[in-house]
């Protein structure tokens, strides 16, 4: 099943304390209990101003269903097409048994 973004503008976000973001995340399990299994809340990352939010869902629209009726905000959606981290790094050495990703070829800081 597809994995989402969610970027969620939120105006002092980063100054939410305990009590509120316990309150966000109980709505947000209340209205995932509506919806039933097909939508799941991975974890959220709290920034200064925003909120960006991981979603396992068949869709786009099923976490726009889930913003709507929580009454949050969902700025952007966008599908995870990738998830890389250090050890993709192993990917292109020999011996690896993997092959060079085209992404490499795109990066800004080389990957010749």
């Amino acid at each position: 099943m597809p994995k989402y973004v969610i970027e969620r503008d939120i105006p002092g976000a980063g100054r939410l304390g305990a009590t509120e973001l316990g309150a966000i995340s109980a709505k947000s399990c209340a209205v995932l209990n509506e919806l039933g299994p097909k939508v799941q809340w991975v974890q959220s990352y709290v920034t200064d101003d925003k909120i960006y939010c991981i979603y396992i869902a068949p869709d786009a629209q099923s976490v726009l269903e889930h913003a709507k009726r929580g009454g949050f905000p969902a700025n952007r959606v966008s599908e995870v097409k990738s998830v890389i981290d250090p050890t993709t790094a192993e990917i292109g050495k020999p011996g690896a048994g993997g092959s060079r990703s085209g992404l490499a070829s795109l990066w800004p800081f080389g990957g010749k």
